[in-house]
Parts: structure tokens; sequence; C-alpha cells
């Protein structure tokens, strides 16, 4: 149960699929292995309940038993990739990728917005030898990172302020981390003049972000960004200008279904 808009108690109409939702978030916010004891203390449940739930998503592969516990299963995967290839640019972003003489060099990555978090849904495995990039699946704050400045850069600087201001404060995730909010819509303001947003060692320490907004095809698309990112050793203005400019071409690319093929 939880409390309604207007003060009342609203029922929840299916407690066990709650539980169940529940029970894969804190695997999957722990990231690792869960035991019995654990998942029934997060949730507040009966151990005996806990295990109720763990066999019935256990037979449906969500999770699985493994010697420390209980982890995320494969079905997971499946759906967590079910979920990106249902959108056409996800589909189609690879060859735009192969295609582009900057692009196909580098690791490029698409993030949709949750919350206040860029959450990383897709990424292409450029030529390239060194292997950076955020797992599938995972976040940063979108205040900190590129892609996630990218997906805040199309909305008003007055929609940033309110979503980066109601929650906790801004996390420190690097020495390089911009906290202040006024700050961060600086560098939203900037990344609107150049057309694309960086990430100076923000999010993590020794990479360079630099992303694109990326509008959907079809009404209900969310919104998503291109990003991509290099070594701070690497990252002269040059290359960034270079990857910056790349990475707005395939966004128009992918805009229009059209010309998803077409080299830039």
């Amino acid at each position: 149960m939880s409390d309604g808009a207007e003060g009342g108690i609203v029922r929840d109409p299916a407690p066990a699929v709650g539980r169940s939702i529940r029970l894969l978030g804190l695997i999957a916010e722990a990231g690792r292995a869960l035991t019995l004891t654990e998942l029934a203390a997060g949730l507040g449940l009966a151990k005996s309940s806990t295990a109720n739930l763990c066999l019935s998503l256990e037979a449906e592969r969500m999770i699985e038993r493994v010697p420390l516990g209980y982890r995320l299963g494969i079905r997971t995967a499946e759906l967590g990739g079910a979920f990106a290839a249902q959108f056409n640019q996800v589909r189609e972003f690879y060859a735009v990728c192969e295609t582009s003489s900057v692009l196909a060099t580098e690791l490029v990555q698409v993030a949709v917005l949750d919350d206040t978090d860029a959450l990383y849904l897709a990424r292409y495995e450029g030529s390239r030898t060194v292997r950076l990039g955020t797992p599938l699946g995972s976040r940063l704050p979108a205040a900190l990172s590129a892609t996630g400045r990218a997906l805040l850069m199309t909305r008003s600087d007055d929609d940033v302020r309110e979503m980066l201001s109601r929650g906790r404060p801004l996390p420190r995730l690097t020495s390089h981390s911009t906290v202040d909010v006024d700050a961060v819509l600086e560098k939203i303001a900037a990344a609107r003049g150049r057309g694309w947003a960086i990430d100076e060692e923000e999010s993590f320490r020794g990479i360079v972000g630099v992303a694109v907004p990326l509008e959907g095809w079809a009404p209900g698309d969310p919104q998503l960004a291109l990003g991509v990112g290099i070594p701070v050793a690497d990252a002269t203005s040059e290359r960034v200008a270079r990857v910056g400019a790349a990475l707005r071409t395939a966004a128009r690319a992918l805009t229009n279904p059209f010309s998803a093929s077409r080299p830039s």
C-alpha cells in the first residue's frame, strides 16, 4: 500500500508482482548475488515469503541460484535487449556507426533518460583496441555525463533546474564533477551553442565524453542520446570536434529512416 495523491491509501492490486519487481531491483542495485536473508531484509518480508518469490522468479529464469545466493537470470538480459530493440533507431544505429569514417573506430553508446540518470541501452564496439564505455543497463547521473547532458540540452533551463533540484544533491563521482546546478546549466547552455555535450572526466576519471541528442522516429518513442568516450590523453580539441560533428551527422541519419545506412 502507498499514500494516494490526495492522502488516501492506494492498495497494490497485485502485491506479489510488486514484491517480485522490488526483489529484482535489490539484486540489480547490489551488483552481486544476495542471500535469502538479505533479500528478505530488503523487502521487509519473512524468509518463507521471500523464498516463495525466489522460487517463482527462478522458474521463469528471472533470477538464478548460485553458491552466494541469488543473482539476475538470463531472462532479464533477453528482456533488456527486447526493450532496446523495439526502437528503430537502436536497431539502425550499428549500421550508421559502421559507415561513418569517424565513428567506425570509436566506442559509441546509446542512452535514454530515466528520471535523473542516463541509462545505457546499446553500444557499438569500434575498431580501436582500447575498450572504454559504460556497461549496458548501467546508469550515470544525467547532470555529469555527456549523454545525460545531451538528453537535457533539448529541455528548458527551468525544467532541468526543477529535475536536478528535487532529489538528492548531485554526486561527486570524480574530482572534476560539477555538483552545482547553476554550473551544470551553464555547461548545458554551452552544449546547445556548439551542438554537442561534453563531460571532461566528470563521470569517469581519464575519460572525456562527447554526446548529442537523438529525437525519436515515431510518436511515443523516447528521446535518446549518442555518445563517445575518449581517453583524456587523446581528447584533443580537434578530435573532440571531429567526433562531435560525426555524432551530429549520425543523429541526422537516425532521425530519417530512409538514410540510416548512408555513410557520413
